[in-house]
């Protein structure tokens, strides 16, 4: 397992590190999955949780009071040695507080019954136990899951986050989400985030979540720091002239009252 920070970019601070299976080579997640067979997955996600947790605890971090994030197949509540329950018992057995747990939602597999996972999600909840909704906006991670399932947290696709400033659809996208996402009391975190300019952008919609190899890279079985872009890095042309074209509209604004 490696493990990458998801930064509190307001507070400057590590909020969560994600837990991501790598091969024997450092082979992604998905190319890991893709060996294991169909009848297996749902068994070698759980152990995948467990081994997470274990090296977290082994790494201190619940001493530090922050949380982590490992994936999760939903089709796993209906499987016996690899559900929900399940794995917080490992988590009992290892110490680790169940309100530091974020299981993300793995957007490859349809959640069949929205309805069930929440009840299962309820249940938890008062211990502080989290559902977060990955890679929104992919796949089955879609607005339908996001209206069934009452997540703590969505996870903004890194496709959709790619290229900001030259996609001005993309952005107000971005932006339209996070809106929605404040009036349903839901954290929005951006993952994928590469480059500066992202970044800023970002920051100007309103991300106060990041994760992405711009801030930190994924360490093997170790909790890496982080680095922010410089203070007074500067902001990127098409975020600047989008400022100034609010303000001249204001100002237009203005004129057209006194007139």
């Amino acid at each position: 397992m490696a493990f990458q920070p998801v930064v509190d970019v307001d507070q400057e601070r590590v909020y969560a590190y994600e837990a991501l299976a790598r091969g024997p080579n450092g082979e992604p997640a998905g190319t890991v999955f893709s060996a294991v067979p169909l009848k297996d997955r749902y068994v070698f996600d759980h152990c995948c949780r467990s081994r997470a947790i274990e090296l977290a605890c082994r790494l201190d971090l619940p001493e530090q009071g922050v949380k982590l994030a490992t994936n999760f197949m939903p089709g796993a509540i209906y499987v016996d040695g690899s559900s929900v329950p399940d794995t917080l018992r490992v988590a009992e057995r290892f110490g680790f507080p169940q309100n530091l747990l974020v299981f993300e939602i793995n957007e490859r597999e349809e959640v069949r019954n929205p309805q069930h996972l929440q009840s299962i999600a309820d249940d938890y909840r008062r211990n502080g136990f989290e559902f977060a909704i990955d890679d929104f906006g992919a796949g089955f991670a879609n607005l339908n899951l996001l209206a069934d399932l009452a997540a703590s947290t969505i996870k903004l696709d890194m496709s959709l986050i790619r290229s900001l400033g030259q996609r001005p659809r993309a952005r107000k996208i971005v932006c339209a989400i996070l809106e929605l996402c404040s009036t349903l009391n839901i954290r929005v975190i951006a993952e994928g985030v590469e480059t500066v300019e992202e970044f800023h952008i970002l920051r100007d919609c309103g991300v106060r979540f990041m994760q992405g190899y711009l801030l930190a890279r994924p360490a093997f079985e170790a909790l890496p720091a982080f680095t922010l872009p410089k203070r007074g890095t500067s902001v990127p042309v098409s975020a600047a002239a989008e400022r100034l074209l609010r303000m001249q509209t204001r100002v237009q604004a203005r004129n057209m009252v006194a007139v």
